[in-house]
């Protein structure tokens, strides 16, 4: 199964870079989704043939709230604020394919200086995590919607997911429970201010708002 692992690390980091790439939302939103059932095979894959209840468990409700739920949430928020394409990103998308590039590259550097804690795990499963989280940060500061900050959030942490299992494989089931009902709350926080604050003006532009005076 090493193989069919190696094989959904590297459509992670593809599905990064298309987000990375990307000014389409709703294709963001999909490369997401995807990326969420994604990370659902990897608790089964790395585990193979060994699967527990246990297991089983965290990778169903991995892929119900990350392929699923979270991104259900940021499609109503599409669909309610009309909001189509990142237009204005603080970081161009040719440049930002060239910096997750560069992500990958530095992700590398620092797996090869990080011991994996768990044994016979794919030697890409800790570049991707990093290279994921790294994305994810990435996003965040470069994005000016509040659709794409949210999905920037997102994939931060699925990347702390893909590194529980290089370095928690035995104990991460309550840290993973715990990251993913805070970024769930977290983007349904953000869907309810999307919602109001796109009832009150006619951006949701994250520079623009930020230019209101009173």
């Amino acid at each position: 199964m090493s193989i069919w692992l190696d094989g959904v690390l590297v459509l992670l980091v593809l599905t990064s870079l298309w987000i990375l790439g990307s000014s389409r939302l709703r294709a963001c939103i999909q490369a997401t989704a995807f990326q969420g059932a994604l990370l659902g095979l990897i608790p089964v894959l790395t585990k193979w043939p060994d699967i527990s209840l246990r297991i089983a468990g965290v990778a169903l409700a991995s892929t119900i709230i990350k392929a699923i739920a979270l991104p259900t949430l940021l499609r109503r928020a599409v669909r309610k604020t009309d909001m189509r394409t990142e237009t204005d990103p603080l970081a161009g998308f040719t440049t930002s394919l060239l910096a997750g590039m560069g992500l990958w590259g530095l992700a590398m550097h620092i797996a090869g200086r990080l011991p994996v804690g768990a044994e016979n795990v794919s030697p890409l499963l800790l570049p991707v995590a990093i290279f994921t989280l790294l994305c994810g940060l990435f996003l965040i500061v470069s994005r000016n919607t509040t659709v794409m900050q949210v999905i920037g959030y997102m994939s931060l942490e699925n990347g702390i997911y893909v590194f529980g299992w290089a370095f928690a494989v035995e104990e991460h089931f309550l840290v993973e429970m715990g990251v993913l009902l805070d970024v769930f709350a977290a983007v349904f926080v953000m869907g309810i201010i999307m919602h109001h604050l796109s009832r009150e003006f006619d951006t949701m532009e994250t520079d623009e708002l930020s230019s209101l005076k009173d």
